[in-house]
């Protein structure tokens, strides 16, 4: 049990905000502690009181009452009382009572604490160790910031993530079919830039359609919080300053912005402060709609051609890299590294050469110890590692396709694409169907294949029992209906 006496100074281990307390009253069991500094007074049991004797050692600094500071050079007790001696700063001897220190003293630097025996339970001691050696883990994983993602861990997605951001400032074209992910291979590899701290500022530019739901996968899967940036958002009347002048950059107000492409295009005073956004990473979806001629290139194209020269990381997303011919995909390699795509004549002449370099590859792929000559390979010639492209038939798992075609007769009294879409619906009942129809026919096919029911009706009964969803996304010149 600990020995009190009345005028001792002692500091509470689990309120140290209190300061210093000085002890007024013992009793058999408890001890009373007043805290002049906050007018509070605490009563301990004697025998667990969770306090600490205040003793302070030579060469340590005071505090008096009335604001001295005073260096102590040596201590004595008197009946069980401390007096401290000390001298000020003009070295001039002054004797100081304990009960005289200052009542704000607190011990709240480590060193303080220890010599003063204010240590917590060995419990929680072995609890923070063992939390930093696990953090200090995690840190140094080769999957960190790849693994803590709300996806599910897709073998080629991961690699493609993990491949692209360990690089520093990454400039790539990422091409996967539609349905493979190359939206979250996209995600995986902001997350682990902006953790590992290779990037902080990051500007995302798609088509006007996907804004909203870019926002929301970052945000769902990834918990990165991108901020919108339309007409809406700059129009306001507090950005009135930002662009006065044009001495401010409203770009510089987020780190995490998300920008349609059009906007941008539409508004050229805009897009002069995006290219002036100093941006570590820039990410442009749907790439393929950048058009390109060496005599003419859009207006998409030269805003995103201006943005990547002022940005050190690219990555762009399509999913039909040679849709539109080999020129538009000379010119979506040309953003990510100019100076290596530099002449579309010469891009096109040695491409003809890759079916011969293929065979050397795929030689080496069965050659463990030639691992280092293959990416050498990859780097010197082709797309190297700039371009990433998955397919179907090579990603293993998704289930077959099975077509069904059915022959209808044109002609006669009712529609046969109707009745037969209503009859099928009838007979699938329980399960999902996508209709996909063109133009602005396919609702009313879908109206009138439901018999009766008018389109909200249809909307209501898709809702209400899952059978049938019902709504349009406009996609190019078709209408899906889901």
């Amino acid at each position: 049990m600990q020995e009190f006496v009345v005028g001792q100074r002692w500091i509470s281990a689990a309120e140290l905000q209190l300061g210093l307390g000085m002890v007024i009253e013992i009793e058999h069991r408890t001890v009373s502690i007043v805290f002049p500094a906050t007018g509070e007074t605490r009563i301990y049991a004697r025998a667990d009181a969770p306090l600490t004797r205040v003793r302070f050692r030579e060469g340590d600094w005071v505090e008096k009452q009335d604001g001295l500071i005073l260096k102590v050079i040596e201590l004595t007790e008197v009946n069980a009382l401390i007096v401290y001696h000390c001298e000020d700063e003009h070295g001039n001897l002054v004797q100081l009572p304990e009960g005289r220190l200052s009542n704000f003293l607190q011990l709240n630097q480590p060193a303080e604490r220890l010599l003063n025996a204010q240590i917590d339970r060995n419990k929680w001691f072995s609890l923070r160790s063992k939390t930093r050696e696990i953090a200090n883990s995690l840190q140094q994983s080769a999957v960190f910031g790849l693994a803590g993602s709300r996806t599910s861990l897709i073998a080629h997605q991961l690699y493609i993530a993990h491949e692209v951001s360990r690089r520093y400032a990454p400039r790539v074209l990422l091409a996967d079919e539609v349905g493979l992910g190359k939206t979250i291979e996209a995600g995986l590899i902001l997350h682990q830039q902006l953790l590992l701290e290779r990037a902080r500022r990051v500007l995302i530019v798609v088509p006007e359609s996907l804004v909203h739901q870019w926002l929301v996968e970052m945000l769902r899967r990834f918990n990165l919080m991108f901020s919108i940036f339309d007409e809406a958002r700059l129009a306001d009347p507090a950005h009135e300053e930002f662009e006065a002048d044009g001495s401010e950059n409203p770009f510089h107000g987020e780190q995490l912005v998300l920008c349609s492409l059009e906007y941008l295009v539409n508004h050229p005073e805009q897009a002069a402060h995006a290219r002036a956004g100093e941006w570590d990473l820039l990410v442009v979806d749907e790439a393929h709609h950048l058009s390109w001629s060496a005599e003419a290139p859009s207006p998409e194209y030269e805003l995103v051609e201006n943005l990547a020269e002022n940005t050190g990381g690219l990555l762009l997303l399509t999913a039909t890299p040679e849709q539109l011919g080999k020129e538009s995909h000379f010119a979506r390699l040309r953003l990510l590294d100019p100076d290596r795509f530099s002449d579309l004549d010469r891009f096109l002449s040695e491409e003809k050469g890759y079916l011969r370099l293929a065979e050397e590859a795929r030689a080496l792929l069965d050659d463990p110890e030639q691992a280092g000559a293959l990416s050498d390979l990859l780097d010197q010639h082709g797309t190297g590692r700039v371009l990433f492209r998955n397919t179907r038939h090579v990603v293993k798992g998704f289930p077959a396709r099975e077509v069904h075609p059915v022959a209808l007769t044109a002609g006669g009294e009712g529609d046969p694409y109707r009745d037969w879409l209503g009859e099928f619906l009838r007979e699938h009942r329980a399960k999902k169907v996508l209709v996909i129809a063109a133009g602005g026919r396919s609702e009313t096919v879908l109206w009138r294949a439901c018999g009766s029911l008018s389109r909200g009706a249809v909307a209501a009964r898709a809702r209400s029992r899952g059978r049938l969803v019902f709504g349009s996304r406009r996609r190019g010149a078709g209408i899906d209906l889901l």
